[in-house]
C-alpha cells in the first residue's frame, strides 16, 4: 500500500457546480443539471477519462478536465452508488508527436503530481498509465476493423493537429494532406474509443473539443454490439465541462497551449502570484473600457478572462458579469485584470506548494501509478478476455 500525501482542495466545497450530461439519444441536445446534489449517477457506473501527460498543466487543462475529475472524486454520491472513477495518463496518445525519452518520463511524473496537487486523492480514484495496460492496443485493433475511413475523415482534430484546413470538405486522401497527416493522428479517435470501452465506461467527462470523438465512440460501440451480439458495451454518456475552451491570453483566436512560443499566453496551475499577475497584465483585451459583458465574437479577449473566472468560481459567466459591473463596478482594463488575477491566484493557491512537495518524492508518484496500473490491469484483462471470446479469439 502507498502512503498518503495530503492533497489540495483548491476551490471551496459547497459551491454550485453546473455540468451538462449529454445522452446519445439527445442528438445534440445538452441537458444541464446541478451536478453536486442532483446529477443522476446510476449504481455501479464507471466514470473514465484520460489526459495527455505534457508536464505541468495549464489552467485550460485544469478547467476542461482535471477540475471535473476532482469534483467527481469529492462527490459523496459517487462511492455511495458503488461507482468507480478511473482516470489516467494518455501517454500513448501523447506519442503522436515524438518526445525526448528522458523528458517524457519526467513529464509523466509531473502530470501525476499535477493531478494530485489539483485535489484528486489516489485513494478515491484509480490513477493509471495507459501504456502499462496492453489491452488498450488489443481492443484498438479490433475496433479499427469496424471503423470506416470516412468516419475518421470527418473528424476535425486530425486536421488541426496536421495543420491542414479544418473544412469539412478537406480529405486525408488529398495529396497535400497526405504529406502532413500521420496515421497515429488520423487513427487517434479509435484508440480513444478503445480506452473508454475497455473499462465498460458509462460516463466520460470531457471538454467541448472532444465531443465529436465521443460521438464516434458511441458509433463504434454500436457497430461492435451489432456485429458481435454475444457481448455488449454500454453506451458511454458525455459529461461536458461547463467552462468553454480556454484561449491564449496573447491571441484569443487560438486555444491556450503549452507549445505556444509566447509563454505569456499560458498560465500554469503551479505558477506563483507574481507570475500570474504579470501574465494577466499582458493579456490581450480590447479598446472598450467599462461595461464588461461576455461576447466571444466581438470581445474575445475580455470574454476569455470572464470564462476563466467563471470556471474557477463554479458559477455562470452572467454572475461574473453582474459582479464586475454592479458590485465591484470596475471602470477599466487594469481593474478588470486585477480582479481576474486575484480570482486565479485564489483558485490555484495551494497547487504550487503541493506540486513542489510531490516532485520531491518521485518514489511516491511512482507508487501511486504502480498501484493504479495494477487495479486498471485487473479490470482490463477480465473485460478483454470476454471481448476476445465474443470475437472468436478465445
Amino acid at each position: 500500500m502507498i502512503r498518503r500525501i495530503p492533497v489540495s482542495k483548491t476551490i471551496a466545497t459547497g459551491q454550485r457546480r453546473l455540468y451538462s450530461s449529454v445522452k446519445p439519444s439527445d442528438k445534440g441536445t445538452v441537458q444541464t443539471v446541478d451536478y453536486q446534489s442532483n446529477m443522476d449517477i446510476p449504481p455501479n457506473s464507471t466514470m473514465f477519462s484520460l489526459i495527455q501527460p505534457t508536464n505541468r498543466f495549464h489552467i485550460g487543462n485544469y478547467l476542461g478536465t482535471i477540475k471535473i475529475w476532482r469534483d467527481l472524486a469529492n462527490n459523496p454520491n459517487v462511492p455511495a452508488s458503488g461507482s468507480k472513477l478511473i482516470f489516467g495518463l494518455a501517454d500513448l496518445h501523447a506519442l503522436t508527436s515524438p518526445k525526448d525519452p528522458k523528458q517524457f518520463k519526467n513529464a509523466r511524473l509531473e502530470a501525476v503530481a499535477s493531478i494530485i496537487a489539483s485535489g484528486i486523492d489516489p485513494k478515491q480514484a484509480i490513477l493509471f498509465s495507459q501504456s502499462a495496460i496492453p489491452e488498450h492496443c488489443e481492443l484498438y485493433w479490433l475496433l479499427c476493423c469496424l471503423t470506416g475511413m470516412g468516419q475518421l475523415n470527418r473528424m476535425t482534430q486530425w486536421k488541426a493537429k496536421s495543420q491542414v484546413s479544418g473544412s469539412t470538405e478537406t480529405s486525408v486522401f488529398e495529396p497535400e494532406v497526405l504529406k502532413k497527416a500521420y496515421a497515429g493522428v488520423f487513427m487517434y479517435p479509435v484508440l480513444q474509443a478503445a480506452d473508454i470501452l475497455l473499462y465498460r465506461s458509462t460516463h466520460v467527462p470531457v471538454g467541448d473539443d472532444q465531443t465529436q470523438h465521443l460521438e464516434l465512440t458511441r458509433t463504434i460501440c454500436e457497430s461492435f454490439n451489432k456485429t458481435y451480439k454475444n457481448y455488449n458495451f454500454p453506451q458511454p454518456k458525455t459529461i461536458l465541462a461547463p467552462t468553454k475552451k480556454v484561449l491564449s491570453l496573447r491571441d484569443p483566436t487560438k486555444k491556450m497551449s503549452k507549445s505556444d512560443p509566447d509563454q505569456n499566453s499560458c498560465i500554469y496551475i503551479t505558477e506563483d502570484a507574481k507570475t500570474i499577475q504579470k501574465k494577466i497584465r499582458k493579456a490581450v483585451t480590447d479598446s472598450i473600457d467599462g461595461g464588461y459583458y461576455f461576447d466571444p465574437v466581438n470581445r474575445p479577449g475580455v470574454s476569455n478572462l470572464l470564462n476563466v473566472v467563471s470556471g474557477l468560481q463554479n458559477c455562470h459567466v452572467d454572475e461574473i458579469v453582474k459582479d464586475i459591473n454592479d458590485v465591484k463596478k470596475l471602470q477599466n482594463h487594469k481593474e478588470l485584470k486585477d480582479y481576474v488575477s486575484e480570482a486565479i491566484i485564489e483558485g490555484l493557491k495551494s497547487c504550487k506548494t503541493t506540486f513542489a512537495q510531490l516532485m520531491e518524492d518521485k518514489s511516491y508518484l511512482e507508487a501511486v501509478i504502480k498501484e493504479g496500473n495494477d487495479q486498471a490491469r485487473e479490470i482490463a484483462s477480465k473485460n478483454m478476455k470476454q471481448i476476445k471470446t465474443a470475437v472468436g479469439l478465445n
